[in-house]
């Protein structure tokens, strides 16, 4: 069986609307832009970011697309905008492009992977 590729994954996600398409593509296209090296790979239904080590992903959803963080109960949240109450993981929903700037995705990228660096 051949394997999804992120076009294909972000075709699929259009399916869903067009906000979540423009949405997953401007996270990926952050996530690209602040980190080297950068990964990224299907998986869970999302892609998931590595730089060095896997930090964070994105998945699509009917109302939102959540960008998840692996180790978000790390992350000293001083700007209040992430969701999640579980042993590790945190996530911010997006349900606007204008909510990538609104929640600062940006500023917490970086405190997602210092996260997930941190030894347990």
């Amino acid at each position: 069986m051949a394997t999804k590729s992120i076009q294909t994954w972000l075709e699929d996600v259009r399916l869903l609307g067009e906000e979540q398409y423009q949405i997953a593509s401007a996270v990926r296209a952050l996530v690209r832009e602040q980190f080297k090296p950068f990964a990224e790979e299907l998986k869970y239904g999302g892609i998931l970011f590595s730089s060095g080590r896997p930090f964070c992903g994105v998945f699509a959803y009917k109302a939102h697309v959540s960008v998840e963080f692996a180790q978000g109960a790390r992350i000293s949240d001083e700007f209040g905008h992430l969701e999640g109450a579980g042993k590790g993981r945190r996530h911010l929903k997006l349900a606007c492009l204008a909510d990538i700037e609104n929640k600062q995705l940006a500023q917490y990228l970086p405190l997602a992977l210092q996260a997930a660096q941190t030894n347990s």
